[in-house]
């Protein structure tokens, strides 16, 4: 099968042909995901050098665990995971410290959100330029949440936290994201 017409298949079909030995089938999986999880990293770790090196790790990872992938989850949120983890395990001790803290905290949250395309739109250009100021673990979640328009659920899963628990660093990164706002006058509003 050409590579051309691969690229329409599910990620499934394209880890199966992988396994059976088509490696170069590979290639496909890192075109779908290269992009977001280049973002995710980079968010956490502001080399941009660096966050190319664990993207590569990353894959690297993943192809040589694709066999222990029992598609329980879909791939992206695995794959994901993989990112997040490799990329907490390079920041400093005192960053992942703090991220440890935050897991043992039982706060329950109930916060939704829903803004129009154009909000949206405004909100992400908005805080692209606002999230690289915050600490890794805050910058993260946001990314994923507002930028990738991930759920709660899903930031839980890839970051293999309790929902309780991101729903709490959700909250304290979007309250440093209002600090920050606030501090250099920036005019929109995080409600």
């Amino acid at each position: 099968m050409s590579n051309q017409s691969m690229k329409h298949l599910s990620d499934s079909e394209i880890i199966a042909s992988v396994l059976k030995g088509n490696r170069s089938d590979y290639a496909i999986l890192i075109d779908r995901y290269k992009n977001k999880a280049f973002s995710m990293i980079r968010r956490m770790i502001k080399s941009e050098m660096e966050s190319e090196e664990i993207l590569q790790d990353c894959f690297l990872k993943a192809f040589n665990g694709l066999n222990k992938f029992k598609g329980d989850s879909k791939f992206s949120t695995w794959f994901y995971r993989i990112v997040y983890n490799t990329t907490i395990s390079r920041l400093s001790l005192k960053r992942r410290k703090t991220e440890q803290e935050m897991r043992y905290l039982d706060d329950e949250l109930n916060i939704t959100y829903e803004f129009t395309d154009t909000e949206k739109k405004d909100l992400s250009e908005f805080l692209n330029d606002v999230i690289n100021l915050l600490p890794p673990n805050y910058a993260s979640v946001i990314n994923m949440f507002y930028l990738q328009e991930m759920t709660c659920e899903e930031i839980a899963e890839i970051t293999e936290q309790s929902l309780s628990n991101v729903k709490v660093l959700f909250h304290r990164s979007r309250n440093a994201l209002r600090e920050l706002i606030g501090k250099n006058n920036y005019s929109m509003e995080l409600t």
